[in-house]
């Protein structure tokens, strides 16, 4: 028996209709003010509410109608509004909202910001605000790196002000170095993060992602096709939910998601030895990784040259002694089985034919409460793509079938799944 799905449209990891959604966008005067609607379009696509407060630099980089096209709302920029000030309008919009959001955020706004001014609109809101504030930077890199300004950064900061950015990059005035404000949708990200619902709070989440490389010399080595990309996409999803995140990654170019721990490991034994040191404070473990079953029972100290194979047959073949690599997914089930069954142990099970019959028996045999079976097979499906189809194979209740949807998405379901096995365990 299975049960199918189709994986609900994620934002902010299926936010339900009670959380907080409604974003103050301020602009300040930099170049980077063009991007205020790339940035609006972003959060609203993410199911936020955008409303828009300017300076009067920002109205020489981006006009009002587009914002207030992308948003749905008109957009401030004077203090006093006639048409707007009957219920004093600027202390409203910072009373409701519930994440402000500067970007770009010039040098002289961090400055005012810092010095606590309140000499126009921006400035009056964000010092009015309640709410929490995350702030983009954006200007010249020597202004940047200038110690007011790393003073002032450092004093928001302790002030719980959020930073996302600067990146480095060529910038506008010609320079190149860090000044560049984040990408509206890096922004837009951060923001959900900062919005979604603390779901996982106090619980800490260990996970195994990518593939493992086990060295047949210097050179060369054994692997797989594993991106990460699924293991990585749960850690973000978690991590928003307000876990700690430890994420036990093997070799990968995927950045780090915000608020995880990384520990890079390379071979089936370091990510062994990496998952033994971490285990102890995990409440939930989830064995995303593709690790490697063999590696080679000895590492050659140097290349290996074709020239100097003979091969029993005298034909230059290589013949290759593989010795197994620990189960790490079976250690970790039946550690949690010894220490009472309290943690949440997920994991996967990729496969290229008999999908269901083979997580089974993973199931079974790894002591897990919980695999998620994909078929590797599928183009559009499992290692190195975007998308994800799979099928969660339970001890104890039907099979439930996800329908081809983002990563992220399949995190979320995921997620939905631990949180309800952790409160179960928890009664």
């Amino acid at each position: 028996m299975s049960r199918r799905f189709e994986s609900r449209p994620q934002t902010a990891d299926t936010v339900q209709k009670s959380d907080p959604r409604r974003v103050l966008l301020g602009i300040g005067g930099g170049i980077a003010a063009y991007k205020g609607p790339e940035l609006v379009r972003a959060l609203t696509a993410r199911g936020f509410e955008v409303r828009c407060a300017l300076t009067a630099a920002a109205l020489e980089f981006v006009a009002p109608l587009a914002l207030q096209t992308m948003s749905g709302h008109g957009v401030r920029v004077a203090l006093f509004d006639r048409e707007e000030e009957g219920q004093i309008d600027h202390i409203r919009l910072a009373d409701e909202a519930d994440l402000v959001v500067v970007a770009p955020a010039t040098a002289d706004l961090l400055a005012k910001m810092a010095g606590g001014h309140a000499d126009d609109l921006l400035t009056t809101l964000l010092l009015a605000t309640r709410a929490p504030v995350l702030v983009a930077p954006a200007m010249n890199v020597n202004m940047w790196d200038h110690p007011a300004t790393q003073a002032n950064v450092e004093l928001l900061r302790e002030r719980g002000v959020s930073f996302v950015g600067p990146d480095a990059g060529y910038l506008a005035c010609g320079w190149e170095g860090a000044g560049r404000m984040s990408d509206p949708a890096v922004i837009a990200e951060r923001v959900e993060a900062l919005l979604a619902p603390r779901t996982l709070a106090g619980e800490t989440v260990l996970i195994t992602a990518g593939g493992t490389r086990e060295p047949l010399d210097p050179v060369r080595a054994l692997t797989n096709r594993s991106s990460g990309k699924m293991g990585f996409a749960i850690a973000a999803a978690a991590a928003r939910r307000g876990a700690e995140v430890v994420l036990v990654a093997g070799p990968t170019p995927l950045p780090t998601p915000d608020g995880v721990k990384r520990v890079d490991v390379e071979t089936a034994l370091e990510m062994h030895e990496a998952v033994a040191t971490e285990l102890a404070s995990a409440t939930v473990f989830v064995g995303a990784a593709a690790v490697a079953d063999f590696r080679p029972e000895r590492r050659a100290a140097h290349k290996i040259k074709k020239e100097s194979l003979g091969g029993s047959a005298g034909d230059g073949s290589l013949e290759l002694r593989l010795v197994p690599n620990p189960d790490i997914l079976a250690e970790v089930g039946a550690r949690s089985r010894a220490e009472g069954g309290a943690r949440v142990v997920v994991g996967f099970a990729a496969e290229s034919r008999d999908l269901r019959a083979a997580a089974r028996r993973k199931l079974s045999q790894k002591q897990c409460d919980l695999v998620v079976a994909n078929d590797i097979s599928r183009a559009e499906a499992g290692f190195e793509s975007d998308s994800n189809a799979v099928v969660f194979v339970w001890p104890d209740r039907d099979d439930e079938v996800l329908e081809l949807a983002p990563k992220p998405a399949i995190a979320g379901e995921l997620l939905d799944r631990i949180e309800a096995l952790r409160r179960e365990r928890r009664r």
